[in-house]
């Protein structure tokens, strides 16, 4: 079997691929073979080497990906054989909040899913929904549970409540999908006229473009009439604009301060901080149970991913690179049919 591996700190000069022999599964392990997976920012980051999280040597890097299950070792009871699953990002985090106990990822300190075999933990993978492609539960993995935790594991999401989401990324996408199933009003901000149209399309109810209103915050209050936002998702940043968006006893969801760039870096005022009268909750993916909830409400209302392009295994440098060129709209994806 193939896989990539990586250098970090060499970006795209420093993945290879290598051939192996196919896996056995341990004991209380399975063997996928990987079908498709899923590429973001994050990605390039573990690339680039610059990623919060240790990055070991030669590690299989990758931390979306879906398949199917073709082998399982002892006492493993969750799933078998013929099984259409998904991997989770962090293969230890069950449920309940993050700790560092289980900070061990998938792509960074355990080989991830940019192979065709993948060996995970048999508490690492979840069940995907029956009218998605493999293609389409690769791209849910990681933004799609990281909106899912932005949205339902702080202050409840009611319906009615407006919710600002920050960029057309992956994450933003999937917040969009997922508000509007909650009956939320959504609005999102974007540079583009083209990308606007999109958002539209998909159910945003405004869209703000950042480069035509740089001072953003103050259109998200004049659409609340004053309000702000309730729940402001910020994966882009500036954190500082968030913090004046958001209503009193809201939530401003921090989804990762190095997706925010030196402008989302800038250090907030305390009197900015104080005086939004918010509850800022950092958001770092979710769990298995943020996924198998995520999951239910996919299944249930038959909702699909935004997909942009998708790649075969072999040109994956090439999917690598278009992501780095910030151009898409919705999820890169590398498939194996």
């Amino acid at each position: 079997m193939r896989s990539y591996h990586l250098d970090p700190g060499h970006g795209l000069t420093g993945l290879t691929v290598q051939d192996h022999d196919e896996p056995e599964p341990g004991r209380g392990q399975v063997v996928v073979k990987v079908r498709a997976n899923s590429l973001g920012f994050r990605d390039l980051m573990v690339l680039a080497g610059n990623y919060p999280l240790p990055i070991r040597p030669g590690v299989v890097p990758g931390c979306e990906g879906a398949g199917e299950v073709v082998a399982v070792g002892e006492d493993v009871s969750r799933v078998k054989p013929g099984d259409r699953v998904a991997a989770t990002v962090f293969p230890r985090w069950l449920d309940g909040p993050f700790i560092w106990d289980n900070a061990a990822q998938l792509g960074t300190t355990v080989d991830g899913m940019l192979t065709e075999y993948a060996v995970l933990r048999e508490d690492g993978v979840v069940h995907i929904p029956e009218h998605l492609s493999f293609e389409e539960a690769a791209a849910l993995p990681l933004a799609a549970v990281t909106a899912w935790n932005a949205l339902t594991t702080g202050g409840a999401l009611r319906a009615g409540a407006t919710v600002l989401t920050l960029g057309s990324g992956g994450v933003s996408l999937f917040v969009l999908q997922f508000a509007k199933l909650a009956g939320a009003r959504v609005v999102v901000t974007t540079s583009s006229a083209a990308k606007a149209e999109r958002l539209k399309a998909l159910g945003a109810d405004e869209v703000i473009n950042y480069r035509d209103d740089p001072q953003w915050w103050e259109k998200v209050r004049a659409l609340t009439h004053g309000v702000g936002a309730d729940h402001v998702i910020d994966a882009t940043g500036p954190l500082e604009q968030s913090l004046k968006s958001v209503a009193v006893s809201g939530e401003v969801a921090f989804v990762g301060y190095t997706l925010s760039g030196a402008e989302g870096a800038r250090p907030i005022d305390p009197a900015t901080l104080f005086g939004a009268g918010a509850v800022l909750r950092r958001v770092a993916t979710g769990s298995r149970t943020h996924f198998v909830e995520l999951n239910r409400a996919v299944e249930a209302h038959r909702l699909r991913p935004v997909l942009d392009r998708v790649f075969p295994f072999e040109d994956a440098p090439d999917a690598f690179r278009y992501v780095e060129s910030g151009g898409g709209f919705g999820k890169v994806i590398i498939s194996r049919d």
